[in-house]
């Protein structure tokens, strides 16, 4: 049973927040259990010295502890103090020691002095004089020398006192340092010393209030360990932790193992069981808890209906919380306010509010005034479901039978900043400090924040501007709300000059704050600012949290920084995270989007391994990764996988397997997709209907691509420059000009202006059809609008102009091309040797030749017998024996391969 408490002792404590309370605790755990201290599994009784007082009678003692005390204030340790001290002539007394450690302040001093009196005397201090010295350290909380001290009391024989032992854990407690605290029993349990019973209970009430169940589940088992008689309070304490943080098998056990010890559960543990069972979604076992009371002898009490109908009601079982209540309030005169309220709540989260309202009118015929919470509870419903009028209308009626209070306004102050009416909202703020109430911090972080998600960021500053920090400071909640508002709207430097004045105003930014100032600089193309803001986290100590990685990772691969994501995603178990189906989605469709999509099919078994559980996003990564990839039916199945995990496909999803499915001429099985996302409700998108524009217009079923651009149109969508380009490259390939040409037209109509693909489509549908002089016209126009042809329209252009026997127009051309860095191919060579031969300049047209063949690209047999025939005319013999003997290697290499 230890082992399944104690599964995560490999990391007992996580990281406290800063300003959590720990308030006096676990008195009702002390007992007569404070026993004496142990060492080496004996009872030793130590004297616990730090109560008694120097007897006022001892003038001289009194004396020595001042002066010593004098000389220890008057400067730090050195020799220079340790002669001081051996110039008062007297060997420190065992009296002396005890008062002068007893006045101390400073935890060294005293060590200090603690040794050198030791080394006057040659004699071990006295049980007393140890527990002084400890007393020193547990009044600073300083404890660089405990092990030490605690060691040497070891050898003596003797231990720390009970006293002391609770002193010690008591003021680690009190100034929030519960690690150390930790850390102190177990220190003193390495040298075999018998911490306090009470000792252990305060520790681990402090630790329940930060939720730490490991560390508290390790300290009880100790102090059964120990002997100490473990109460059904304790008990309680560590079931009521493991209970809230989801840990139900943990907190079962221990209710078996406390029946174990014939420890009757009373009321309170039972309430606590159907309360925190029941947070943890465990509703049938929070029923069970309330069955099995009853069982025992014990009847429920008003915490107990009120908890057992709050957990019905979250879990909307509202008949059966109704039956509940009903029992509860049968045959009773005075109305329970709590159930009432927790009532009146669970009608209003299920949207009843004529429900609610009814039990408000009863809770008044019964005697009863509604409380301000209950009504609190009815505004939070009714804001929730976005009835704001009704809300104002329930806010006037209310002041009938109780008093508005700050959670009041706030909660209205909250719904009307949501819906946008920011005037409404600052009356409400006017109307609560006439009422004698001021906004508090969080009202202003409500507006704040609802003002930013609203894009209203001069609204939100000017609040933030307006703050009186004698009445409402902003904390670093206010702070982050408006820099990540400023950051989303592009003003970065807003938000950074925000940022430093938080510093300033000595708040500590959280990962939040970094999560939003990274994702905001490299959203406007600051990715060096992001990188640094990344870095100044990682340098003022701050740890970043799993949504900063995969943030900053999501950021860096949009980038198109690839290796640096990929090292982002190895960080995350450095961290001591494990990365997630976020961080895993991130990293696959950066990989994707980097052309590395063969990747994907391993990263998928990683994450299956893993155990981790895929999302929405996780799946259209993933399948979108498959296809791009190849990977087509894998992707497929994983689609199928989807609807039956209850992840319904999305648009993302059908697009990428239709797309897929299209690239490799499945276009019927694309299509039977594309009609099942249509008929499951989903908004298919130009992105899909593109695709298969695509795939239908490349193996020429152009009635097919032209009947889902018309689908297209007629849903109301606009084609864009790629579904254009789709269908025009379909028309050319079928030589279709004239048919490209009235597209062509009909796009620019629909005001999608056409890019250099959609150019260099049509001027190579024209020259493929000999249209030379009409392809010439829609390159000039290409030039106009200040578009760059590409590669292909070059070499296109010039071999289209050569073949029409404008020579002049394709040299010119050509020159420039090569001028620009481009590289002719040797479709271009061909056709240029082949117009300058045709334009009788023959030795011209030969220095392309040799050109040519330098360059390494394949020079036809019909541009040899143009050339070498214009070489001829021209009676440039010498050439023309080179070109004939090119022309004859190439007929023997095309005759050699024919017969191979």
């Amino acid at each position: 049973m230890k082992m399944l408490l104690t599964k995560n002792q490999g990391q007992i404590f996580r990281s406290f927040p800063k300003g959590c309370y720990i308030s006096s605790i676990c008195k009702k755990f002390s007992s007569s259990c404070n026993g004496p201290s142990e060492v080496d599994g004996k009872v030793v009784f130590s004297a616990d010295g730090v109560d008694k007082k120097i007897p006022r009678n001892n003038e001289g003692i009194r004396k020595g502890v001042d002066d010593v005390c004098c000389i220890l204030e008057s400067g730090p340790w050195g020799p220079t103090l340790e002669n001081s001290l051996s110039a008062l002539g007297e060997k420190p007394l065992p009296e002396l020691v005890i008062g002068v450690l007893k006045r101390l302040k400073d935890a060294n001093t005293a060590v200090n002095y603690f040794q050198w009196a030791e080394k006057q005397t040659e004699k071990v201090h006295c049980p007393e004089a140890y527990n002084s010295l400890l007393m020193v350290m547990a009044r600073n909380t300083e404890f660089d020398h405990l092990e030490r001290i605690l060691e040497e009391m070891s050898l003596s024989g003797f231990g720390p006192s009970s006293n002391i032992s609770i002193e010690l854990v008591a003021n680690c407690v009190k100034s929030r340092k519960l690690r150390e605290a930790f850390d102190i029993i177990q220190t003193m349990r390495k040298f075999k010393f018998r911490p306090a019973f009470s000792a252990y209970t305060i520790l681990i009430g402090a630790l329940s209030e930060v939720r730490e169940p490991d560390p508290m589940l390790i300290l009880f088992h100790q102090m059964q360990e120990l002997g100490y008689e473990v109460n059904v309070h304790l008990f309680t304490t560590l079931i009521r932790v493991f209970a809230r943080e989801g840990r139900v098998d943990a907190a079962l056990s221990l209710l078996d193992e406390m029946k174990s010890n014939s420890l009757d559960a009373d009321i309170v543990l039972y309430n606590v069981c159907i309360d925190c069972f029941g947070k943890a979604g465990k509703v049938d076992m929070s029923w069970k808890f309330f069955h099995e009371m009853k069982s025992h002898g014990l009847m429920p009490d008003d915490v107990t209906y009120t908890s057992m109908i709050g957990v019905l009601c979250k879990a909307n079982r509202l008949d059966e919380a109704v039956e509940l209540f009903e029992q509860l309030e049968q045959n009773r005169k005075v109305p329970c306010a709590y159930a009432y309220n927790t009532m009146i709540m669970g009608y209003g989260s299920a949207g009843k509010f004529d429900e609610a309202y009814g039990l408000l009118e009863r809770q008044k015929a019964k005697g009863s005034i509604p409380s301000v919470i209950a009504y609190n509870c009815i505004l939070t419903c009714l804001g929730k479901k976005r009835r704001v009028e009704e809300a104002l209308r329930i806010f006037e009626e209310m002041k009938r039978d109780a008093v508005p209070n700050v959670p009041t306004y706030n909660i209205l102050i909250d719904m009307l900043c949501r819906e946008g009416k920011l005037n409404a909202a600052l009356e409400i703020r006017d109307d609560m400090e006439r009422a004698g109430l001021f906004p508090n911090v969080l009202t202003v972080n409500i507006m704040i924040d609802r003002l930013c998600k609203a894009q209203k960021l001069e609204e939100a500053c000017s609040i933030f501007e307006g703050m009186d920090d004698k009445v409402c400071t902003p904390n670093a909640v206010t702070f982050s709300s408006l820099i990540d508002g400023l950051g989303k709207c592009g003003r970065v430097d807003d938000a950074y000059r925000l940022y430093e004045k938080m510093l300033d105003c000595g708040h500590v930014p959280g990962a939040i704050v970094y999560t939003s100032l990274i994702r905001s600089f490299f959203k406007c193309g600051r990715k060096e600012d992001g990188h640094k803001i990344y870095k100044e986290m990682v340098h003022t100590g701050c740890s970043p949290d799993l949504t900063l990685i995969n943030t900053y990772m999501d950021c860096v691969f949009k980038a198109g920084e690839t290796e640096k994501g990929r090292a982002l995603f190895r960080e995350i178990n450095a961290h001591g995270f494990i990365p997630d189906a976020r961080s895993y989605s991130i990293l696959i469709h950066g990989l994707v989007k980097a052309g590395l999509a063969n990747e994907t099919y391993e990263l998928f078994y990683a994450m299956k391994e893993q155990g981790c559980v895929l999302d929405t996003h996780a799946y259209n990564a993933v399948i979108d990764g498959f296809c791009k990839s190849g990977k087509v039916n894998k992707a497929y199945q994983l689609l199928e996988e989807m609807k039956v995990k209850g992840h319904p496909p999305t648009v993302v999803t059908y697009g990428s397997v239709i797309d897929g499915l299209a690239k490799i001429d499945r276009l019927d099985e694309a299509y039977m997709l594309f009609e099942e996302a249509k008929s499951n409700g989903i908004k298919l998108n130009v992105v899909v209907y593109s695709s298969l524009i695509d795939g239908f217009g490349k193996v020429g079923r152009i009635d097919e691509a032209y009947l889902i651009m018309e689908e297209l149109m007629q849903k109301g969508l606009t084609p864009n420059v790629y579904t254009w380009n789709c269908l025009l490259d379909a028309l050319v390939k079928a030589e279709e000009i004239n048919e490209a040409l009235i597209c062509f037209q009909s796009m620019k109509d629909l005001k999608c202006p056409p890019n250099q693909i959609t150019y260099s489509i049509l001027i190579n549908g024209l020259c493929r059809v000999r249209k030379f002089n009409k392809a010439f016209v829609f390159w000039q126009e290409m030039q106009k609008l200040g578009l760059k042809p590409n590669t292909i329209t070059y070499t296109t252009m010039i071999s289209g102009l050569a073949k029409a026997g404008n020579i002049l127009e394709a040299s010119g051309l050509f020159s420039r091309f090569k001028a620009n860095g481009g590289i002719p191919d040797s479709a271009s060579y061909n056709a240029m040797i082949e117009g300058l031969s045709s334009a009788n300049k023959a030795m011209d047209a030969y220095a392309l030749f040799e050109e040519t063949r330098l360059k390494g690209c394949n020079i036809h047999a019909k541009t040899c017998v143009v050339l070498l025939d214009a070489l001829h005319k021209a009676e440039c013999l010498e050439q023309a024996a080179i070109v004939g003997a090119v022309l004859k290697e190439t007929a023997k290499s095309q005759h050699a391969s024919r017969s191979f």
